[in-house]
């Protein structure tokens, strides 16, 4: 598919994987996009997971025919991206590898790739004999030798998994030809679960590219931005920033009910406190996946276990254990839990709250044995008093 003169797409879908990195479910497939840019000479810009390699090939001859590659740019050494690397260059052996150093180590290292190679550095270029490519270092977005690439004559960044999605692509490539709005919720909760430890770093690189104008984002998952690309780079600032929506992701644990009831008190608190905004989510039912989604997308954050062997619930430790991993701050959290002979669950959960960048909200709850009219109004008023904080903040920005 031709993007421009120049750029034309080669990447593929995959609709078999069910989870993306053996964990993250992946309901409607994922594309491994790839590019060519031509020039005198020819540059592709990553390559697709080798399981895909015969239509992968095709493509590239559909594009230059019985040429060569030229260059053969890596933006992210990750195998769903490099790896038809070895098979690409026992059909074009002159092949020269572009990378910078951290790429070429894991290229020789993952591949035994030790042939040709160009290494780049920060604000290196290179010329194609029209189209020239100019490369930004972005380490940690998300691997230590990630790096963006540049075309200045149209102003194209292939931006390597920023900017990238899960969802395989419906018969387009660019925002202007489908229907990109399925894409979005895919894109947070892509943020949430693979990049969402490195907002420092997702932030570093979107300062280095704040001065140059973009007019296509071709990432290495999802459509191709063209028409979209503000509304792409809003949603990557405030995610990696940590900046969530006014509203509330309630998120609970339970055995037997009780705590269940608990949180359906804590729920009926936010409403009566004038929160329309919110969701609600079982451990064990919803995959972890979206739950990371959701306390990514909302500032509120309200959790509820109960203790379990002289410790919290296991499902909630592990997103206890998950959202530390991925430094999250800058909400604000409400605690509750039961218990029947010994109480753990709810200091667990105050330790989470009382991490940097957390404010815990309200009194937490804390239920011996059995759910009574006493324990419902503590979770009725944990829930206003997070709606009622989370309007006045809302009302400070």
């Amino acid at each position: 598919m031709k993007l421009t003169e120049k750029i034309h797409y080669v990447g593929v879908n995959d609709r078999d994987k069910v989870r993306f990195e053996g964990l993250w479910p992946l309901t409607q497939g994922m594309a491994y996009n790839s590019y060519i840019v031509k020039g005198e000479k020819t540059a592709l810009i990553d390559t697709v997971d080798n399981r895909y390699f015969p239509l992968f090939i095709s493509k590239i001859k559909n594009v230059i025919g019985n040429g060569k590659i030229d260059y053969l740019v890596i933006n992210h050494m990750e195998p769903d991206h490099s790896g038809s690397l070895g098979l690409l260059r026992s059909l074009y052996p002159d092949i020269r590898l572009v990378g910078n150093k951290k790429t070429l180590q894991m290229a020789e290292g993952f591949y035994l790739q030790s042939g040709e190679t160009l290494t780049v550095a920060e604000g290196s270029e290179l010329d194609l004999g029209g189209p020239r490519l100019k490369f930004f270092l972005t380490p940690m977005v998300h691997w230590p030798e990630t790096m963006m690439t540049y075309e200045l004559e149209s102003q194209t960044l292939f931006s390597g998994d920023a900017f990238g999605c899960y969802g395989a692509l419906n018969g387009g490539v660019t925002d202007e030809e489908i229907d990109i709005e399925p894409y979005f919720p895919e894109m947070i909760r892509y943020y949430a679960n693979i990049v969402g430890k490195y907002g420092a770093q997702v932030q570093m690189a979107m300062k280095k590219l704040s001065e140059t104008n973009i007019e296509r984002i071709c990432s290495t998952h999802g459509p191709v931005w063209t028409n979209a690309i503000s509304r792409v780079l809003d949603i990557y600032n405030r995610l990696s920033l940590y900046e969530g929506e006014t509203g509330a992701c309630l998120i609970y644990g339970t055995m037997y009910g009780n705590t269940t009831a608990m949180a359906e008190s804590v729920a009926e608190g936010l409403v009566s406190g004038g929160m329309k905004h919110f969701v609600m989510h079982k451990l064990g039912r919803t995959d972890e996946s979206y739950l990371l989604a959701d306390v990514f997308r909302y500032k509120g954050l309200l959790l509820g276990a109960p203790t379990y062997n002289n410790g919290i619930y296991p499902l909630m430790e592990r997103l206890l254990t998950d959202m530390e991993h991925r430094s999250l701050k800058n909400r604000l959290v409400g605690v509750f839990g039961s218990f029947s002979w010994a109480s753990q669950a709810v200091k667990r959960l105050q330790d989470f709250a009382s991490l940097p960048g957390m404010k815990l909200v309200g009194q937490p709850v804390e239920m011996k044995q059995g759910f009574s009219k006493e324990i419902a109004e503590q979770c009725r008023e944990l829930g206003r008093q997070m709606a009622q904080q989370l309007s006045a903040e809302d009302g400070e920005a």
